[in-house]
């Protein structure tokens, strides 16, 4: 299958963004742990070159811990302050406030010098759709200040939030690029939800999943369905199908709804802690 979602509404947020980016001191990008590379747009980083730069890791919990490590201290390295969050949850956010006033200490240096005082920092949140950027805005600000949704898409407009004194956050909607030139990329990402569901095969996906799981965390999908981890990705639906009650008439396997449930399982965390790809790989 060719994975690609680029809907109209993306192309308007770009350009909004390339206009705002000049009030800006920092650019917060939410990026998907389990995927932390795939899940970064290209065309952010030529929109904030020279401007201070957060990277978050969020659904940390969702990933391989040693690999979260692995990912948080490959993005250091280049140069990116860097924080593994868990934006529903809380987890990591306390720190959040001092790393912001350590990646903009130059521009609040210079404020104070000129005798600017307590001007908020501006900070733009970015990331692709279904990442957690408004959950991750609403869990800071401690009230519900953007809209969320478990869907990619929900953010179609930007808006300017006051944290505190300190800092000010434009929340933006989420947004793709034109095109997957690696369409391994465009398929982590449909398995993680970040590209509408309906645009996708879900057996495909849950075969993929089952084929990742099989070969880089081999028990993980014995544990989860008591299914013995042999044969073909196929055969393996079939039991998973079979002991779990998708069966259609005349007792036959439901295949989709089977897959349906591999692909949910592994996007709540029930499969395990899991990360699709690793620092080394590049």
């Amino acid at each position: 299958m060719n994975y690609q979602w680029y809907p109209g509404h993306m192309t308007k947020a770009k350009r909004m963004m390339q206009e705002d980016i000049k009030l800006i001191d920092l650019v917060i990008e939410l990026t998907d742990a389990r995927v932390p590379l795939s899940s970064r747009n290209p065309d952010i980083d030529e929109l904030g070159k020279n401007k201070a730069r957060l990277i978050l890791l969020n659904k940390s919990d969702l990933a391989d811990e040693k690999q979260n490590e692995a990912w948080a201290a490959y993005f250091k390295e280049k140069g990116y302050f860097t924080a593994k969050i868990n934006a529903r949850s809380g987890a990591g956010m306390k720190q959040i406030q001092e790393i912001i006033r350590e990646a903009c200490r130059e521009k609040i240096e210079r404020d104070r010098k000129r005798g600017i005082l307590n001007r908020p920092v501006r900070a733009m949140v970015v990331g692709i759709p279904n990442v957690g950027k408004s959950t991750f805005i609403n869990t800071f600000a401690g009230k519900a200040c953007a809209k969320t949704g478990n869907r990619p898409g929900v953010t179609k407009g930007k808006q300017w939030i006051r944290l505190n004194k300190n800092v000010e956050l434009l929340d933006t909607p989420g947004i793709l690029w034109p095109k997957f030139e690696d369409q391994q990329v465009g398929q982590k990402l449909a398995v993680v939800g970040s590209i509408k569901d309906e645009l996708l095969q879900v057996e495909e996906l849950a075969l993929w999943i089952l084929s990742f799981l099989r070969l880089h965390y081999p028990g993980y999908l014995a544990g989860r369905y008591q299914v013995p981890e042999e044969g073909t990705d196929l055969e393996f639906l079939e039991k998973v199908a079979l002991t779990r009650g998708c069966r259609l008439k005349g007792d036959l396997p439901d295949y989709q709804k089977a897959a349906s449930l591999v692909v949910d399982d592994f996007r709540s965390g029930k499969l395990g802690r899991i990360t699709l790809e690793y620092p080394e790989q590049i």
